[in-house]
């Protein structure tokens, strides 16, 4: 993301590890899209929910080969960006714990992290 676009360079990365499949990503990123706190930003302007590549995988990963990326938008305090990244662990959690009632298997493991998107 070119500089002077309107983004921050703030951004939380969610990746999914183990079992996970593209599907999966998919699946995740819907469900952050859906959920009310990150929804209302998005319509607001302040973030944007992205699928994209993953980047940096260890040698020999197996498993999703795409990743989301939450950008916000514009300038954001601290303690939004730390809200924001709080709630984002929550709706990630509560993904997981819906996908294990209703899918069998293993579970992937998710992680997420800050980031600054022009590092990848």
């Amino acid at each position: 993301m070119a500089e002077g676009d309107g983004v921050a360079g703030r951004g939380i990365r969610v990746r999914l590890d183990g079992s996970a499949s593209n599907n999966d990503v998919a699946a995740l990123k819907a469900w952050l899209e859906r959920e009310k706190p990150l929804d209302d930003r998005v319509r607001d302007g302040q973030l944007q929910i992205l699928e994209r590549p993953r980047a940096g995988g260890p040698p020999g990963h197996m498993g999703a080969g795409m990743e989301i990326l939450l950008v916000v938008i514009g300038a954001g305090a601290e303690a939004v960006f730390r809200e924001l990244l709080d709630q984002t662990r929550r709706a990630v959690d509560a993904w997981l714990e819906n996908r294990r009632r209703v899918e069998s298997g293993d579970s992937p493991e998710a992680r997420v992290d800050p980031v600054n998107p022009d590092q990848g």
